[in-house]
């Protein structure tokens, strides 16, 4: 356990002008790239990572936080506006936060979608910092086989869970695992699959396989729909009724125990791998409608949605983290992407972190109680700035991520091969997307897949090439049948509903 002292110093570590500033930043970035349709702020982290391997490991990981959690804010207002969410996650808060907005009362929607960010966001930090230290105690007492069945299992839950299909799921998870397996082997150190190029000795560079999936093909899609079009700028109501612009104490208030609800939902949600939070969100959304008095109201403009919608999805950011401290198993992209951050910076998430780097991590959890407040903050004070963010012309705005992406791989890969790298699999992630495969599991997988082969070697060994002695390891055999079991039931719920591609930020 982690003693009061190192606690101390860690929370002292956060609260620092330079940390506040790198949060401050990361707020306001996340929340541009939330407003606007088609960024997110998961194209936003995978540009960045980058351009923060010159700072400190806290704040270099605070800023991505900020980005993250500003992200979810700002997504809510293009989806009040122009019922064109700006991020996935706020698809729910579009059904009644676009009717308030045609009703003269966008403020007053943009608004509870803030408050109700923040409050489901702090109560899952909360829990994060309550449980991840005990949890990393269980998880230190468990072995080599344990992990690998841990690995399997989560495998099965997210092939299932991210996208309509298993079978495709476990193809972009196998896809994955191969791209791991170039370069040197994690146990012997022999070269593999280096064709001739030594440059791939140490494996695929982790930030041109993340930002070329994630970032360049989500771009080179966007624009090629643009097709000459310029979007106009978005007219914002004005009723003249003061009571249109703000959410009143009583309305808040009114809203206590949709927000609860939606952001024990989202928190739980967040601790398993790979729900995400649009299922947090939409979950919440119709326990809402479901439990209301007036479930007629949902849908056109009722505060009790938007309080469920947003709570939810925020409560998700903090809990996602559970399984990567503890485990060291990211269960979204966006825990993918603050993963290879602690690499990039020598820092191997899991049971031992808080062990090794127990300051470190109660430095980023003040940095991310300080993002909360900021966010509330800059949102209160930026959001008619963001309502004009919407407007910006796509053109010149992707323009810009796709110069900054090429920038930031090369300076984080020290040349030009990296750059080569992050466009061919930009191109491999746009055919995967286009075909209904997850870059998500493919990049989740892919960043496990050193840790996985050790662990199945070390089983091997272990158990003497003998696996049915995995009966003497109960958590593995347990872990190992929920496996199969989630596997079975994905495979008989998902057949016949293999046609939609995965979203790339679920």
């Amino acid at each position: 356990m982690v003693d009061f002292a190192t606690i101390l110093a860690g929370f002292g570590d956060a609260f620092t002008l330079w940390n506040l500033a790198f949060v401050l930043f990361g707020v306001v970035v996340g929340q541009f790239v939330g407003a606007v349709p088609g960024i997110g702020p998961v194209m936003a982290m995978a540009i960045a990572i980058p351009f923060t391997f010159g700072l400190d490991p806290l704040p270099a990981i605070a800023f991505l936080v900020g980005v993250n959690k500003g992200g979810l804010v700002g997504g809510a207002v293009p989806a009040v506006l122009m019922n064109t969410p700006g991020t996935p996650d706020a698809a729910a808060t579009a059904m009644d936060g676009y009717p308030l907005a045609r009703d003269g009362k966008p403020l007053k929607a943009t608004k509870m979608a803030l408050f109700s960010s923040v409050t489901g966001d702090t109560f899952s930090d909360i829990v994060l910092i309550t449980v991840s230290a005990p949890l990393a105690i269980l998880a230190l007492r468990m072995g080599p086989v344990e992990i690998f069945a841990l690995m399997i299992f989560a495998f099965a839950v997210l092939s299932g869970l991210i996208g309509n299909s298993l079978v495709k799921g476990v193809i972009a998870a196998a896809l994955g695992l191969f791209c791991a397996m170039i370069g040197s082997d994690p146990e012997n150190y022999t070269p593999r699959l280096l064709f001739g190029y030594w440059e791939l000795f140490d494996g695929l560079p982790l930030a041109s396989v993340a930002i070329g999936m994630l970032a360049i093909s989500e771009i080179l899609r966007r624009l090629s729909q643009i097709q000459g079009e310029m979007k106009g700028a978005i007219e914002v109501k004005d009723t003249g009724n003061p009571d249109d612009r703000r959410v009143t104490w009583a309305e808040y208030w009114a809203c206590r125990f949709t927000m609860l609800r939606g952001a024990v939902i989202g928190t739980i949600l967040g601790a398993l791998p790979g729900i995400g939070s649009t299922a947090a969100a939409f979950m919440s959304y119709a326990m809402a409608k479901s439990t209301s008095k007036d479930p007629g109201s949902f849908g056109k403009g009722n505060l009790q949605g938007i309080a469920a919608a947003e709570s939810a999805n925020s409560a998700v950011v903090g809990s996602n983290l559970i399984p990567l401290l503890t485990l060291g198993i990211p269960g979204s992209v966006g825990a993918a992407l603050i993963i290879s951050a602690f690499m990039i910076h020598g820092i191997q998430p899991g049971p031992l972190l808080f062990q090794d780097q127990g300051r470190l991590i109660y430095g980023l959890f003040g940095a991310m109680i300080m993002a909360n407040f900021l966010n509330l903050w800059v949102g209160q004070a930026g959001l008619r700035f963001w309502a004009k963010v919407v407007s910006a012309p796509e053109s010149i705005i992707f323009a810009s991520a796709l110069l900054l992406c090429i920038v930031g791989v090369s300076m984080a890969t020290g040349g030009l091969f990296g750059v080569a790298v992050m466009l061919i699999f930009a191109g491999i992630g746009y055919l995967m997307t286009s075909f209904g495969y997850s870059v998500v599991i493919f990049i989740i997988a892919f960043f496990l897949g050193p840790r996985f082969e050790i662990s199945l070697s070390q089983s091997l060994a272990l158990m003497d090439g003998d696996w049915t002695r995995v009966v003497n390891y109960p958590i593995a055999l347990v872990l190992l049948v929920l496996a199969v079991a989630a596997a079975l039931w994905f495979l008989a719920s998902n057949s016949g509903d293999e046609s939609q591609p995965a979203s790339v930020e679920d």
